[in-house]
């Protein structure tokens, strides 16, 4: 079983829950997500949902609801294997307050396939309802601040991969944040024979 760290601010969101997922544990019957483009000036209503905003880093974790990130917008790694946190901040509407939302967030190569680990995709899964805390303003936006670690992944050198968002089983371009893996070192030659003497 693959070991990911899954760090949560207490009362942030409402309600929250984390699965793991792979074949064999109900992956099969997810649906791929939706994905839409929204300019949100061009249609100041739209969408009505939810706002994120996603950074890759060294180390990522939350507390007293907020994001505390090290080493952030990470865009290389490798090429050996190191840890990465995903920070994800989800903005909630007003009114959309005390629903309860899916997300699922999934590791793409760069042909857009899963990320397979012993032969089951990289998926981490969850749930969050957003509250109002006492005192808020009406209309402010709720925040809902999510740090995923992983200690290592299953990646390969000189390759680009994604990590992809979903809520609700829908997503948008800019759920999405890319790294590449450097090469691995060249290994060293070695030294010529001498020519044989005559």
């Amino acid at each position: 079983r693959r070991s990911v760290n899954l760090l949560l601010p207490p009362g942030s969101p409402r309600r929250s829950s984390f699965q793991v997922l792979g074949v064999g544990s109900g992956l099969a019957s997810l649906r791929q997500p939706r994905v839409t483009v929204v300019d949100p000036i061009a249609n100041p209503s739209t969408p009505t949902t939810l706002r994120v905003a996603m950074m890759l880093a060294d180390s990522a974790q939350v507390s007293e609801r907020k994001l505390f990130i090290l080493g952030g917008g990470l865009t290389v790694i490798g090429p050996r294997p190191q840890p990465m946190g995903v920070a994800i901040r989800i903005e909630v509407p007003w009114d959309r307050a005390n629903v309860s939302h899916q997300w699922q967030l999934e590791l793409l190569d760069e042909d857009g396939h899963a990320v397979p680990v012993n032969n089951r995709p990289l998926i981490v899964r969850g749930r969050f309802e957003a509250g109002r805390p006492a005192g808020l303003q009406p209309g402010t936006p709720l925040s809902v601040p999510l740090a995923i670690m992983f200690p290592a992944l299953p990646v390969t050198p000189d390759r680009r991969y994604t990590w992809q968002l979903s809520i609700n089983d829908e997503t948008q371009v800019g759920w999405r944040q890319s790294f590449y893996v450097r090469p691995a070192p060249a290994r060293p030659q070695p030294p010529a024979a001498p020519p044989e003497q005559s």
